[in-house]
């Protein structure tokens, strides 16, 4: 190119076009480029400007002057007069379709109110609806019948909705709606089923954030769904035709609490359909403005081209040159950007479509979807549009865009880790970073709408994780072995996708704690983001109730915040000042440590246990109801409390593990300074004014404030989100002090007060027990049913091998393609929940947050004013997060150190508090006994409970003393895991060993308080009474219909495996304490023999033994592994255990005279007999206790012989008188009744009469109190 390239209206060529071979087939439009400048050095300007504007070769004449405004104006003139006539013509062209006015424009498509039924709110947005009904239905305002057309429905929520299309002719009530008619056509997701009039299945299941594509053919009579643009398939292909103008509407049926986002052409839709027309027709101005904004986005590109390489430039020398875009960008970009304002200015509605559609592209595009991302090219067209009057409003709707694109936007592999709604939350981070704008969106009615969109996360139904998981391996999987490569790397590139988008909402996040609203009085930061927290709280009240009332937040919303806060509190904060706005104090403390993490001292505001606030006023206490508390129980003069304490203060000496002691807590790593200061009294009650809130802690040894830094964690648990792709400087404010001088003020609701960390931590368990929860548990339901599908799918696999042929093989090869189907769905489940959940900070700040709350539980456990003030959600969120970090696949630590090193704290609070009467909840206290009942099954956890001195103290009575009507299930359970393997053959095959600690301290706890142990004797002597009979019963009506149903073989397989566990009880208790059998009174033998008399006739005399033993074989197990003789082993320990008893014989009672006195002798002997004959080698293999049978043999004898002579003696003394029946007790009919009732007088022996009083204090002839029981003395004796 020449060296003197001549001068051109003014100004200079220099810019040279660079093109690698990529770019040509990438953008056709650069390839076209090229074919301007045939001619060296000639004319760069006027091709400069033919590029801009999309004009044909040489259509821009020679310019004899400098480019200004006026020339592109004139230049503009003829594009924007046709785009004008394409837009009549394409206007004229809509027709089958008729719109009504209501109110909202001739020509827009609404709702129509008078087409309402049930209860239909509008949230926020008018095309964003909600049931508040059992059932609610609605139309909008046009009608088709004929051509092709469609709307979108983006899912709020994803329960029973029914969308589609009905003629007026559907009539809608509180129980029918859309589909439920014959001119009525509809889908829903939930059911996933297709209506008109009768339901068929169809489709695939949706989720939030779903947008679900209605869509109406009339040429050919059919209705189709799409779900995110993908087809469902022709749902109705039988479309009856319909008159002009009585045609099809869409039309929706919601139940209660269900809301969804229509958009009949408002918006540009996400998912267009070929062929299918919006029945609101875009704005007129819309092709002229996407035009313009086309123009506006060649002119950056031509910008960054000329910001490009120079040494690419002398490569590629040959190439020909532009006019200097540095001079041309101006006048050509503010000539753009005049025409385009007043483009959109000119048809009313047309800006919000413009925005949403257009310039979200444009901005988009500039700022590139992937990092890195090109932050200067962002702000120099920001501060461009932000020099227009009306541009704060299209900022507006930006916004809005973004929160909703948010909202809808899945994750591509492809795509990761810049994937998902990364790109739309990168982009308005950026955005906000502008005071203006960050104003703009704050004063907005539906600021925290809007906020919420940003924080969700769409979900994910079966298909989307098999598209993102298209390869599926599991432990022992046959499947090809590339396939456990590939689904590590896929779920290595999920988990990066995830953290990118955690990273933004924090950013999005510590944007609105560094905004200080421009409000009267002044705010301190984080005032905004304090009132969002409690708004977002008290509009999830109920939340998790079922069903949940309507205008929840979407899960997702929640999740999102806790994970902020999480990582706010766990991992500290890299923003710059902020750290300190959130801490209430001008000085860091602690470094860069977390809230959770920091040792020493502790402390917690009483306030936010007691503050009468509206988002804590209905949360239920430990102690009850709030308001019910603070009538029964006030509390004066302590809103200024803060209770302080030392960290691990409630653990033993030899057992604390803190973050100052050497060893650490396993959320961090050892560290190498040791922290021994303690104080004598380490929990203190200090009184603060108001502004004490935001002083620092007073007395906090500076050292404890460095410890447990960043540099301190093990190399295996920094699993921290990557920091943002830009620099801090980048991304922080600019001042703020510069834009309150421009900004009116307003006055404010808003509290003045900073946030708290402490205030953080207590919303953090709420969002956690509403939102986290409930994911956990799904989590755990897919791991455990990925566990019993691979059983099954193993035992399938082992048939089809060993015995299968013909139909039988068919049938085998159909069940495991199910359980193999199940089984993938089961793995890719888990895998996301483990990417979504559960990674390795994230565990880290859960198992802190335990330690944290179990502390903080322990120390107002002491202060009974204040312990029944704690909300429910604290104990249920620490229980749930306990058994989640326990759960979680892969262990966050090793289960031997899980407990010991930083939550022996854990272990004595459910112990003590299992059963403490201050817990009002009695579900509570199951929880907690339900916790110890799955920790001491497992050895590493027992040993913990073994060496807890609260455990050790108290467990054992506090056991005895909960086997109630309510918990003697959890109690059962957990007596038979401290003692199993003691007794006759094993409990169950394959259980690990037992604790014999917690068996010499159950045996004291009997012999030392007798009353104690009484009580719990009687409840176990009726509970095993009643599971036998109820388990007889069943088995009874199962085998009167001769049928086996899945429910009633649960029920049979549930009450046989309890009445087992009770014998076992029953079997440690007559080995351990044989003298409250065998000692005194008679009567607790007398019952025990009855039982067992009762139990050995229900078991052994079935008819048809062989379907006895069928309701007790679960799916998937062979007979030897569950059987009859289960429940039959304890009755023979109970036998053995009563036989070898050493007690004195003069004291002790006759066991075989008890067996003889039994009034069903034939019975008796059957039994023994059939114990004998088992087959006890194939339930026990290996056992030795099956060697002691013989002296079973040799007592049956005995008792045989007894009954014998008994019943000899009967036979000789048969003449003799027989006693008065008027002497006999009417209940046993085997005493004399020698005793009677006080006050009603009437009779029976002492012995009835006594275990009567055991369970009710009621005459049992004429149900009168029982004030006192007299014995008559001549004929007791």
């Amino acid at each position: 190119m020449a060296e003197d390239s001549q001068r051109i209206g003014g100004l200079f060529s220099g810019l040279a076009v660079i093109l690698t071979s990529a770019d040509q087939r990438d953008t056709p439009q650069k390839s076209r480029l090229l074919s301007y400048f045939d001619d060296i050095g000639s004319q760069s300007v006027e091709r400069t400007l033919e590029h801009i504007f999309d004009l044909p070769y040489k259509s821009v004449r020679p310019l004899a002057t400098p480019i200004d405004p006026s020339l592109i104006h004139s230049i503009l003139k003829n594009d924007i007069s046709k785009f004008r006539v394409n837009q009549d013509a394409a206007f004229h062209i809509r027709d089958g379709i008729c719109i009504t006015d209501s109110g909202c424009g001739p020509h827009n498509v609404a709702i129509d109110d008078a087409s309402m039924c049930g209860g239909i709110k509008f949230i926020n947005l008018p095309s964003i609806i909600e049931s508040h009904a059992m059932f609610s239905s609605v139309r909008a305002n046009a009608c088709v019948w004929k051509g092709k057309w469609m709307y979108e429905v983006i899912l709020e929520t994803s329960g029973i909705q029914q969308l589609g299309w009905a003629t007026l002719s559907c009539p809608f009530t509180e129980h029918k709606g859309v589909g439920d008619a014959e001119d009525s056509y509809a889908f829903d997701g939930r059911r996933v089923s297709k209506w008109n009039k009768e339901a068929e299945t169809y489709g695939q299941s949706w989720v939030v954030g779903d947008v679900i594509g209605c869509c109406i053919d009339l040429d050919h009579n059919e209705i189709s769904f799409y779900r995110n643009g993908l087809p469902l398939g022709v749902a109705f292909d039988n479309v009856r035709k319909v008159a002009p103008a009585l045609g099809y509407y869409p039309a929706i049926s919601l139940s209660q609490g269900e809301r969804c986002n229509l958009n009949f052409g408002a918006h540009p839709f996400k998912y267009p359909i070929e062929g299918f027309h919006p029945l609101q027709s875009p704005p007129t101005v819309n092709s002229l403005a996407t035009h313009l904004l086309q123009c506006l986005s060649r002119l950056l590109e031509l910008q960054q081209m000329e910001k490009s390489d120079s040494t690419s430039v002398e490569k590629l020398g040959r190439l020909k040159r532009f006019a200097p875009i540095k001079e041309l960008f101006h006048p050509i970009a503010h000539a753009i950007c005049e025409e385009f304002f007043s483009a959109v200015d000119m048809e009313l509605g047309s800006v919000e479509y413009v925005c949403w559609g257009s310039l979200v592209s444009l901005l988009m595009d500039i700022f590139k979807k992937q990092a890195p991302h090109d932050y200067e090219s962002l702000d120099g067209i920001i501060d461009l549009f932000l020099e227009f009057r009306g541009s704060l409003m299209m900022f507006q709707h930006v916004i809005r865009s973004l929160s909703c694109s948010c909202k809808i936007e899945t994750l591509v592999l492809t795509e990761c880790p810049y994937s998902g709604s990364y790109s739309y939350l990168a982009l308005v981070c950026h955005i906000l970073r502008r005071e203006e704008l960050m104003v703009l969106w704050w004063e907005s009615p539906d600021f925290e709408f809007l906020f919420e969109g940003f924080l969700s996360r769409k979900d994910l139904n079966k298909q989307d994780l098999q598209y993102l998981m298209p390869s599926v391996w599991w432990p022992g999987s046959s499947e090809d072995v590339s396939y456990e490569s590939s689904m590590m790397l896929t779920t290595n590139t999920l988990s990066g996708a995830v953290s990118k988008i955690e990273e933004m909402h924090q950013k999005l996040c510590c944007l609105v704690i560094q905004f200080i609203p421009p409000i009267t009085p002044p705010q301190l930061p984080g005032s905004v983001f304090v009132t969002f927290l409690h708004n977002l709280i008290l509009k999830n009240r109920g939340a998790d109730r079922n069903p949940q009332p309507p205008g929840v937040s979407s899960s997702s919303v929640i999740v999102s915040l806790y994970t902020v806060i999480l990582h706010f509190l766990s991992e500290g904060l890299a923003e710059g000042d902020i750290y300190r706005w959130i801490k209430g104090t001008g000085t860091k403390v602690g470094g860069d440590v977390g809230f959770l993490h920091r040792g020493g001292q502790r402390s917690f505001p009483v306030y936010l246990l007691l503050k009468n606030d509206p988002h804590r006023a209905d949360i239920s206490r430990l102690g009850g109801l709030f308001n019910n508390l603070l009538t029964s129980h006030p509390v004066s003069d302590t809103e200024s409390q803060v209770i302080q304490w030392e960290e691990g203060c409630i653990d033993d000496e030899e057992t604390k593990v803190t973050h100052s002691t050497r060893q650490k807590p396993c959320c961090c790593s050892s560290s190498d300074f040791d922290f021994t200061r303690t104080t004598k009294d380490p929990i203190q009650h200090k009184f603060r004014g108001s502004r004490a809130y935001c002083s620092p802690i007073p007395d906090r040894s500076a050292h404890v404030a460095a410890e447990c830094t960043a540099g301190s964690l093990n190399d295996d648990m920094m699993d921290k989100p990557s920091s943002s792709d830009q620099s801090e400087p980048e991304f922080s404010y600019r001042p703020l002090q510069h834009h309150l001088r421009n900004v009116p003020t307003r006055a404010s609701h808003l509290s003045s007060a900073t946030l708290r960390e402490e205030e953080l931590f207590d919303a953090m368990l709420l969002l956690y027990h509403i939102g986290l929860a409930p994911n956990f548990k799904q989590a755990s339901y897919y791991m455990s049913h990925q566990l019993q599908s691979i059983s099954l799918l193993e035992e399938t696999d082992k048939q089809i091998k060993e015995r299968a042929c013909g139909e039988q093989l068919r049938r085998l090869k159909e069940a495991r393609n199910v359980y193999r189907e199940e089984l993938i769905d089961c793995v890719r489940q888990c895998a996301w929940y483990r990417i979504s959940m559960s990674s390795q900070w994230k565990q880290r700040g859960m198992y802190a947050t335990c330690k944290w709350i179990v502390e903080l539980l322990l120390v107002l456990s002491k202060m009974d004013s204040l312990f029944i003030y704690i909300p429910e959600f604290y104990l249920e969120a620490l229980v749930d997060c306990f058994h989640a970090l326990r759960r979680s696949d892969p262990p966050f630590v090793p289960s031997a150190v899980f407990l010991k090193h930083g939550l022996t704290s854990f272990v004595t609070f459910i112990v003590t508090h299992f059963h403490d009467s201050r817990i009002s909840n009695a579900a509570l206290r199951d929880l907690l006994i339900q916790s110890i009942s799955v920790l001491v099954q497992y050895k590493d956890y027992l040993v913990a409970f073994e060496s807890n001195a609260a455990a050790v103290e108290t467990l054992s009575r506090q056991l005895l003393s909960a086997f109630d009507n309510r918990s003697w299930i959890p109690v059962t359970n957990i007596l038979l895991r401290l003692f199993k393997g003691s007794g006759f053959g094993p409990s169950k095959i394959g259980e690990s060993s037992t604790s014999t600690v917690f068996q010499a301290l159950l045996r004291d706890a009997c012999i030392h308080d007798e009353t104690l142990f009484s009580a719990f004797l009687n409840r176990l002597f009726n509970t095993l009474s009643w599971t036998m009979t109820e388990f007889s019963v069943s088995v009874r009506e199962m085998q009167e219909k001769y049928q086996v149903l899945e429910l009633q073989q649960r029920k049979c397989i549930m009450i046989f495996d309890l009445s087992c566990n009770l014998a076992r009880v029953l079997e440690f208790c007559t080995h351990e304490i044989p003298q409250a059998f065998l000692a005194g009174s008679d009567m607790n033998l007398r019952r025990l023999i009855e039982l067992i008399v009762f139990i050995l006739n229900n078991v052994t005399s079935a008819a048809d033994a062989e379907f006895f033993d069928m309701p007790l074989r679960r799916l998937g197990q062979s007979q030897d592994k569950i059987n009859r003789g289960m429940v039959l082993a304890p009755l023979v320990g109970i036998i053995l255990n009563l036989l070898d008893a050493n007690l004195d014989p003069e004291s002790q009672n006759d066991l075989l005279a008890v067996f003889a006195s039994m009034d069903c002798p034939v019975t008796v002997q059957c039994g023994f007999q059939y114990l004998l004959e088992y087959k006890w080698a194939g339930s026990f293999r290996g056992d030795p206790s099956a060697t002691r049978l013989r002296q079973l043999e040799q007592f049956s004898g005995l008792l045989r012989s007894r009954t014998e002579s008994t019943k000899a003696g009967k036979m000789i003394s048969g003449g003799e008188a027989e006693v008065d029946n008027d002497d006999q007790c009417c209940i046993c009919y085997n005493s004399l009744a020698n005793a009677r009732f006080e006050p009603c007088s009437h009779r029976s022996c002492f012995g009835c009469i006594t275990r009567q009083l055991l369970n009710c204090q009621r005459c049992f002839f004429c149900n009168a109190t029982v004030m006192a029981v007299l014995r008559d003395d001549e004929k007791t004796a």
